[in-house]
């Protein structure tokens, strides 16, 4: 029976801070690695290479399920509103915009007065009007424009994007959905790629209830983020035993991505309790960024 060698506390720490230091290290290696086009590190969110120059740091990609029509915002149609109330050719009647089009900025880019913020940036704009989509019911459509296919199931440019570049930071979700509407995860999720490029669904939008985000009751929150019950030593506990369990299960198979992601979606999940409350805190921001977003309770 082997004895058991003991440690001062002094000799402990000694050991333990050393240790530290080599997993700081090793971390920070690991990115420089990333960054400078090395090999990448296990972490399949860390940073990469991207083929080209970058020249956006972020993308904020706004998909207006619901949005006002084209023909009442960038799309001026002047012979729709001179046909305005008459017979259509499929049934029904014409209906012209109700919005007044001018043309503005240097370009003389057609924008109607719906939008007069907008149209102050009109020179900083690309318009694309040759786009079009052949399937007639918005859910395929919107399926289609956001993996390139409605008939089959295809990773969404998030998570193509995630999977091409990665993160700089892993403690979030490099790919998120704010408000995502029920029955609508197939236009953010990864597919045949690892289910840690999956988007991660932040908020919740409900209908009816008045005009404006603050009658409809919008979240802003990351739902099951956070156990209350336990305390983050348990939870960790906790994870850890889990991660066994699937991590045996995973050893048992050739090829088992399910199981991979749910190994790296969990770890990230618990990374997120400490960084996600931060992140989502507005109430640091100045007032002139409040204003920017119409979170200042302005128009």
């Amino acid at each position: 029976m082997q004895e058991l060698t003991s440690f001062s506390r002094r000799e402990l720490l000694r050991s333990a801070t050393a240790g530290f230091g080599y997993l700081a290290f090793s971390g920070l290696s690991s990115f420089a690695a990333a960054a400078e086009g090395g090999p990448a590190s296990n972490n399949p969110l860390s940073p990469k290479a991207p083929h080209f120059p970058a020249r956006a740091k972020r993308v904020i990609f706004l998909a207006m399920a619901g949005a006002p029509s084209h023909v009442d915002t960038f799309d001026y149609k002047p012979q729709l509103n001179q046909d305005h109330g008459k017979p259509g050719r499929y049934g029904g009647q014409l209906l012209g915009s109700q919005w007044k089009f001018r043309q503005r900025g240097q370009a003389g880019l057609w924008i109607s007065d719906l939008f007069p913020q907008v149209a102050e940036h009109a020179d900083e704009l690309c318009l694309l009007r040759s786009m079009h989509c052949d399937q007639p019911v918005h859910p395929a459509a919107q399926t289609q424009m956001h993996t390139g296919t409605a008939q089959f199931v295809r990773p969404s440019l998030g998570a193509w994007t995630l999977y091409g570049l990665g993160t700089e930071n892993d403690s979030v979700p490099g790919f998120i959905s704010l408000a995502a509407p029920a029955g609508s995860s197939r236009n953010f999720d990864s597919a045949f790629l690892p289910a840690i490029y999956r988007g991660t669904s932040v908020g919740r939008a409900s209908r009816g209830g008045g005009a404006g985000a603050q009658q409809r009751g919008v979240s802003t929150s990351v739902a099951d983020i956070r156990n209350p019950h336990w305390t983050s030593g348990q939870q960790r506990s906790q994870l850890d035993l889990i991660q066994a369990l699937n991590r045996d299960q995973l050893s048992r198979k050739e090829h088992a991505p399910e199981v991979e992601g749910v190994i790296e979606s969990y770890e990230l999940a618990f990374r997120m309790q400490d960084a996600m409350p931060d992140l989502m805190d507005t109430s640091n921001e100045t007032p002139e960024t409040l204003a920017l977003y119409g979170a200042d309770g302005g128009p």
